[in-house]
């Protein structure tokens, strides 16, 4: 039988929709990335489609205004959403992924919309905590320093012009991060599934316990590997994320 595939229409979503799904996983990626992030991780994870969600501002929307404010991000895409919202859906977000995603379901929520049957946020504190993110108070030397790690482990060796670019979207994206402020917890409707990285050097348990605020249902777990280590989709992060439906 022939799969049903129908073209990606949107500049939001890199990969093509497919029929051959019950349920939707978005994927946010964290400042300074895009799409790419999950380039490793496969088509489906559990049944559910992986939909890598890719920000204006870069990689192959370089040329597109930069979204400002994580409030503006998440009333566009919300707008985007729209038309794949016939099926079950969840959200994964990584870092400061996981804001955008958390203030995506808040603007579904607002508008009548479907809202996402789980919300997985990975190494990242609670809105409320978000200002204290090291990299905020990082200087320009050190966030190419830093870049610079992040690419090599990726095994890639990192080319000027490549950081240079990089560096750009980079602190565009900690200008909203630092711009971002949620004094009071707004809950969403779905339980929320809070990811710590056991070798992540970022983020401890106890910085992620915030997260309590934001759902009737709040469950933590934690997961063998480094702060970047779910762009490899390992094998108990895919057992997680494909349990919800």
């Amino acid at each position: 039988m022939t799969s049903a595939v129908t073209t990606a229409t949107s500049p939001w979503f890199v990969r093509p929709r497919s029929a051959d799904h019950r349920a939707q996983l978005f994927c946010f990626p964290y400042s300074g990335s895009g799409a790419s992030a999950f380039s490793a991780w496969p088509a489906a994870v559990g049944g559910a489609e992986v939909s890598p969600v890719q920000f204006p501002g870069r990689e192959n929307r370089l040329a597109a205004p930069h979204y400002g404010t994580y409030e503006n991000l998440a009333a566009s895409l919300a707008e985007e959403l729209v038309p794949r919202l016939d099926r079950p859906f969840a959200f994964f977000g990584h870092c400061a992924g996981a804001l955008a995603a958390y203030e995506t379901a808040v603007r579904l929520a607002e508008r009548g919309l479907p809202g996402p049957a789980r919300l997985f946020v990975s190494g990242q504190p609670a809105p409320h905590d978000a200002s204290r993110d090291r990299m905020l108070a990082m200087t320009e030397p050190e966030l190419r320093a830093e870049l610079e790690s992040v690419v090599r482990g990726r095994g890639i060796e990192p080319r000027p012009d490549m950081i240079d670019v990089g560096l750009a979207v980079l602190l565009r994206d900690l200008a909203a991060a630092g711009e971002y402020r949620r004094r009071e917890p707004a809950a969403v409707g779905c339980p929320v599934i809070v990811l710590h990285w056991r070798d992540d050097p970022e983020v401890s348990p106890a910085q992620l316990r915030g997260w309590s605020a934001y759902s009737d249902s709040v469950e933590f777990r934690a997961i063998d590997g480094g702060h970047h280590d779910f762009m490899s989709a390992p094998d108990a992060l895919q057992e997680l994320l494909g349990s919800w439906h």
